[in-house]
């Protein structure tokens, strides 16, 4: 099978124009990047407001392992079966950082025959829209810092200046740092400190803001530091708004490019799965329900972290609702879960793979608490065997009374997962229930993070250390704490010990720090350590990413 960047490359690729039109967008309401890929009007989105709604399906997985799931290639696949099947369909997607990129998990284009193209201009600098985002961070990090150099007028206390500065690379050099050195010209020395761009908060309200105007309200909101007298200072006391909301103002039209089989994607920021809600833009979501009959989107992680900031915090604010959940897994992942490394994958077990399925089971069975149908799609890979498929069918519909479906878009396109498609249309179009929550606004927020952790996670209870709830207290105390709560923990278990897998219970969630983050519109939840700032690893994937005689980009997947 040839790579992904090379199946991407010998693909005839659709002009724009033509993708635009099969979802009734208009040549005059494009801003195009080259041929391939082009940005949709603010006027034009702003048009669909009155038009009816097509049905939303949100692809989550299993709790991720280093056997791989493929969430990104099945919505991807599921797109084109969708659109094989008869609907018109339009895939809502975030975009890649260049930080894994050039690290160590690579794009996030989808793969082999279920990509989204052009994948060398999407996975690098795409129409520039991280860029906007990391130079608007930077100009809000300059004004602050600018603001306590003439004079501080807002009393700004320079040890509690919160706002930290990004880049989108991967550098653990930057973690911490010790800023303005060199003298009285270059301000006041203080300890500062550098995150990816994806974990900006500006990136989590570019991501959840239904228009400009909502935009630099929520940009406003931020809070960046406290005054001597613990007073929340935010952008808008520092006057950056107007000028942030400029440099995003472009940025913030959706981007619209094509799958393979030449069927209509949005591809529209990424935050952070970890320290925000890990879901591409509510306004590309948004358009692609008023253009489409389906819009098929994912969420961050393992559907203990995606599918519920999913719900909790998009749907929430948005007022969406998914009219069918597919929960991705696959046979070597859940094999994982129950114990067989990853270098004995290869070999038929379907003991483990038994005591594994307690991890697809919980996500299962969480999902369907939301009120939400559900379909499992498992992901075909060379190596698995057919007795192995239908145990997997077998304990779903046993246990489960849920359909598992062999889906093979990786290695045949929409074609491979058309029973899939067929699957979702059946229940989106069945009977559907009220979405419900995992919480109220309401609650307060320590009870909100028990909620999660005992209902989803599977715990006994919750530990808030001492620093956490002392800032729980406040935040409740300044009118926070109706927010929604961000959970932030390993993607890897359902407990903060990445090392246990499958569907541990009875546990502790301990809560080591809380984070307000006022303009996305809720409170991240610190349980364990939690990188903001990656590391490359010891062979960085850039190693091997170069052009060739020709000119052409090679290594990137």
């Amino acid at each position: 099978m040839p790579s992904d960047i090379e199946i991407a490359r010998a693909a005839t690729l659709q002009p724009i124009t033509e993708v635009a039109a099969k979802i009734g967008i208009p040549d005059d309401a494009l801003h195009h990047y080259g041929k391939h890929i082009a940005k949709i009007d603010h006027a034009f989105i702003k048009s669909l407001e009155t038009k009816p709604e097509g049905k939303l399906v949100l692809v989550t997985a299993i709790s991720p392992t280093p056997a791989g799931e493929g969430k990104t290639t099945t919505t991807v696949g599921l797109a084109d079966a969708l659109n094989r099947v008869g609907q018109k369909t339009v895939a809502c997607l975030r975009e890649p950082s260049l930080g894994p990129c050039f690290g160590m998990k690579g794009g996030a284009a989808g793969g082999g025959k279920a990509q989204v193209v052009p994948m060398e201009q999407i996975n690098l600098h795409f129409t520039g829209d991280f860029h906007a985002i990391t130079s608007a961070h930077s100009l809000a990090a300059a004004l602050i810092d600018n603001h306590v150099y003439w004079a501080n007028e807002l009393n700004i206390d320079v040890r509690r200046i919160h706002w930290r500065r990004v880049v989108d690379m991967n550098d653990r050099a930057l973690r911490a740092i010790t800023q303005s050195l060199g003298g009285v010209a270059n301000g006041f020395p203080r300890e500062d400190g550098f995150d990816i761009t994806v974990a900006s908060e500006v990136m989590a309200v570019f991501c959840l803001a239904r228009d400009l105007d909502d935009l630099e309200a929520r940009l406003g909101r931020i809070v960046i530091a406290e005054t001597r007298d613990r007073k929340p200072v935010t952008l808008k006391d520092v006057k950056a708004t107007g000028a942030m909301t400029v440099l995003l103002k472009d940025a913030l039209q959706p981007n619209l490019v094509q799958t393979l089989e030449g069927n209509p994607a949005l591809i529209h920021g990424g935050p952070f799965a970890n320290i925000a809600h890990g879901c591409n833009s509510v306004i590309a979501t948004r358009a692609g329900l008023k253009l489409g009959d389906y819009v098929v989107t994912e969420a961050g992680f393992g559907a203990d972290l995606g599918a519920e900031k999913f719900i909790d915090i998009k749907c929430r604010q948005a007022g969406l609702k998914p009219s069918a959940v597919v929960i991705v897994a696959t046979v070597r992942a859940l094999k994982m879960h129950g114990g067989v490394s990853k270098k004995e994958l290869g070999s038929e077990n379907l003991d483990a793979l038994e005591k594994g399925f307690a991890n697809l089971a919980r996500h299962v069975t969480n999902v369907r608490s939301f009120g939400l149908p559900v379909v499992v799609g498992v992901n075909h890979f060379y190596a698995d065997t057919d007795a192995e498929h239908a145990k997997l069918k077998e304990l779903c519909r046993d246990k489960l009374q849920v359909e598992a479906i062999t889906c093979k878009h990786w290695a045949e396109g929409g074609a491979g997962a058309e029973e899939l498609a067929h699957a979702v249309v059946k229940l989106a179009e069945g009977e559907q229930k009220p979405l419900s929550f995992v919480y109220e606004t309401e609650t307060k927020l320590t009870d909100k993070i028990r909620a999660i952790a005992t209902k989803l996670y599977g715990a006994g209870d919750i530990q808030v250390e001492s620093k956490a709830a002392t800032k729980l207290a406040q935040f409740e105390k300044d009118g926070y704490g109706n927010l929604p709560v961000c959970m932030a923990k390993t993607q890897y278990s359902f407990s903060t010990d990445p090392t246990l897998m499958g569907a541990p219970s009875g546990h502790v969630i301990a809560v080591r720090d809380v984070r307000l983050s006022a303009g996305a519109g809720f409170v991240v939840v610190i349980c364990g350590e939690i990188m903001t700032m990656p590391g490359l690893p010891k062979v960085p994937a850039s190693e091997g990413i170069h052009l060739d005689a020709n000119g052409q980009i090679e290594g990137l997947f």
